[in-house]
């Protein structure tokens, strides 16, 4: 029993530390890290080299489980609620609407390429709906890629929100097979609507309630330092499980749990980040290599045709679709649709919900289990290997804020308002350059060539210099700024323009000193008040505005994106971005409503035209006018003067030839009226949102 034991402890520690070695091999060839980790679970497993047979559904659950906790709850908890609030209502969308849009053209086509009934197909495709927490902030965060903070946040949010979807649908669509109840009508509808919505509601309650007692209990019991990370890891579960016994969503309570946690002062705070963070890998490590192991790939050879024909509906057709109808509304670009489309990443989360349907005893567990894996690897593969170039060719990176910095922190006994801060100053660093230390900030120590140096004797901050800083935790973040490295593209003139400007300067004042006209309406604005009315809240360095023949940028931004620095650059440079002939923005849908009603009018207002002149041509020449209709005779004219007699009927002459040209000076008279509607509907159809001399590039123009 004893050798089993040790058998099996050699077994996970070996598994662990393969998978920590086979990160050095991804990392060189660009592979996804968690591929890696279920390609070792995989190898290790019954049809693998390793031969492990394991085939215990409800242990791999509960491993899961306990992994994905930890995961949402570090998610969250290194989640600035600045982020939140930008992205949560696309995000929010994707995960509610977006997962049920997803489950249901992907259900569909299960069902015809399956010949399963309609519940079996929904079924897989509620479990292949939502996205994957673990994979998606390993790739954005990890994978050295820097995009637009508007779309990585709501990838975030989203793929940290939208599991409590996936895991509800999953959860009533086994409910209703196993009790056989198949019929879908109103009232089960509503009922299913009413739970949705007790499940979202106590999960949100129980998790900022939750989050907020955690934050407490940190707070006031003095433990050992070493304990404080244990403490809260085990509330988080706690939380979880508790949520989950009372009808709530315990995923998503642990979420916001970590959200709040994340955003406030908590003792103890940079050795919790640290522990989550081992904690989080362990989890991602074991979850998958698990997940791994309870595969079959023998099996996969029966399923593989339809597997991969649904790996492609889900990714080309269901994902894209269901993002395009969520995110549409909110004024996203063809670009950030074409890629939030594009890190749809399925993983642990699907292969997790797949093991339901097994433990529940379906009839078509086992294809659905096998389907959900080739769905999950074709999804890592395809599109986990191509975020980055994909990202590229959207032309959807930024610049680096800034370059690495080497920080430490360390908490002082009993002080919530300071921390001791550590820095090795970089030889681009801004204070390797002159750049003064903030009267704020206390240095308090410095170490040169490993030597304490008194701070009246060491002067201006040396390259290699470590300086030990007394500093607010809120301000830490500008510190960062003034030690890290310059970024690569930080002196790039085709990024960031020519010139530096002042965010104060007024536009009057930029346009007499380089000759360009200045608009009345935008003469006193300054420059940071003229670039935020037309890029908007999503602003990131190198964004541009054109304005006549030059360009300001955005060379820099603080965390509310507010800027804080601009560029000039003296040429107009064209923004290059892929045409996409799909995944049309609100923008392209406005501009094509202008274009359909711009001619409905045109059309309209010639057949006025039209009309008017037939009626003019079309009067008759002369008009009978009947005797008894005519006025009586004058008897006391002159019998010269009265007509010898008197007809039936008196014919009226055709108008005189200066009638007839009054008549037609009328109709043109009424094109002329007509042809300014035009020419002025013909303005407004082809001219561009904005003024001529004003166009902003590099952001979405209606957020």
């Amino acid at each position: 029993m004893f050798e089993t034991l040790n058998l099996l402890i050699l077994i996970a520690a070996g598994l662990v530390a393969l998978s920590v070695f086979t990160s050095l091999v991804s990392f060189r060839i660009g592979a996804p890290l968690l591929l890696v980790f279920l390609v070792v679970g995989l190898a290790a497993g019954e049809d693998g080299p390793g031969g492990i047979a394991f085939s215990d559904t409800r242990a791999a659950y509960f491993i899961g489980s306990i992994a994905l906790t930890f995961i949402l709850f570090d998610s969250g908890f290194r989640t600035r609620l600045a982020t939140f609030r930008l992205a949560a209502a696309p995000a929010l969308a994707l995960a509610t609407v977006g997962v049920a849009l997803t489950a249901g053209v992907v259900g569909a086509a299960a069902h015809y390429l399956f010949g399963w009934a309609w519940t079996d197909g929904l079924l897989l495709g509620a479990i292949v709906g939502s996205t994957d927490a673990a994979a998606v902030f390993f790739l954005l965060r990890v994978g050295g890629v820097n995009l637009r903070e508007m779309i990585s946040a709501t990838l975030e949010v989203e793929s940290g929100s939208n599991d409590p979807m996936a895991i509800f649908l999953t959860v009533t669509l086994i409910g209703m097979i196993t009790a056989g109840s198949v019929e879908a009508d109103a009232a089960a509808g509503a009922e299913m609507i009413l739970e949705f919505v007790r499940q979202m509601g106590l999960g949100l309650l129980a998790g900022l309630s939750g989050g907020y007692a955690i934050v407490q209990i940190v707070n006031r019991i003095k433990l050992e330092a070493a304990l404080y990370p244990i403490l809260v890891l085990a509330l988080a579960l706690v939380l979880m499980t508790v949520t989950t016994l009372v009808g709530g969503s315990g995923f998503l309570a642990v979420y916001v749990a970590g959200i709040l946690c994340g955003n406030v002062r908590m003792r103890q705070q940079p050795s919790l980040k640290k522990f989550q963070g081992g904690t989080t890998w362990l989890s991602q490590i074991g979850m998958f290599v698990t997940l791994g192991l309870l595969a079959a790939p023998s099996q996969f050879g029966d399923v593989a045709v339809q597997g991969f024909g649904l790996a492609a509906v889900l990714i080309f057709l269901a994902r894209p679709f269901a993002v395009w109808l969520c995110l549409m509304p909110f004024g996203f670009s063809r670009s950030e649709i074409a890629f939030v489309s594009w890190v749809g990443l399925r993983g642990a989360v699907s292969i997790l919900l797949a093991i339901l349907p097994l433990i529940s005893g379906l009839p078509n567990a086992q294809e659905i289990f096998n389907v959900t894996f080739l769905i999950v690897l074709t999804s890592l593969v395809l599109q986990g290997w191509t975020i980055r170039p994909m990202a590229r060719w959207l032309k959807l990176t930024v610049p680096a804020r800034m370059g690495p910095v080497d920080r430490i922190e360390l908490e002082l006994p009993g002080g919530q308002d300071l921390e001791l801060v550590g820095y090795t100053v970089h030889p681009a660093s801004p204070v390797a350059r002159g750049e003064r230390i903030p009267r704020w900030a206390r240095p308090v120590l410095i170490l040169r060539e490993g030597r304490n140096i008194r701070l009246q004797k060491a002067g201006k901050p040396q390259p290699g210099d470590r300086l030990y800083i007394l500093a607010n935790p809120r301000q830490v973040p500008v510190l960062d700024t003034l030690f890290a490295a310059a970024t690569q593209e930080e002196n790039d003139p085709a990024l960031f323009g020519d010139f530096d400007l002042d965010p104060e300067t007024r536009l009057a004042e930029l346009g007499a000193l380089y000759g360009f006209h200045v608009n009345k309406g935008d003469a006193d604005l300054t420059l940071r008040a003229f670039m935020m009315r037309e890029l908007g809240d999503d602003v990131e360095p190198t964004d541009r505005v054109a304005y006549g023949d030059i360009d300001l940028v955005v060379r820099a931004i603080d965390d509310d994106h507010v800027i804080t620095a601009v560029g000039l650059a003296v040429e107009h440079v064209e923004p290059a971005e892929p045409t996409l002939p799909f995944f049309f923005s609100r923008e392209d849908i406005y501009k094509a409503t202008r274009r359909v009603t711009g001619r409905i009018r045109r059309k309209r207002a010639r057949a006025k035209v039209i009309a008017r002149r037939k009626n003019a041509y079309d009067r008759p020449a002369a008009t009978e006018v009947p005797a008894s209709d005519a006025p009586p005779a004058d008897t006391a004219k002159s019998p010269a003067s009265t007509p010898a007699s008197t007809p039936a009927s008196t014919p009226v002459a055709p108008p005189p030839a200066a009638a007839r040209a009054t008549t037609k000076a009328s109709i043109q008279d009424d094109d002329e009226d007509e042809a300014p509607a035009k020419r002025k509907s013909d303005d407004r159809d082809d001219e561009p949102d904005a003024p001529p001399r004003l166009a902003a590039a590099g952001s979405d123009q209606s957020r």
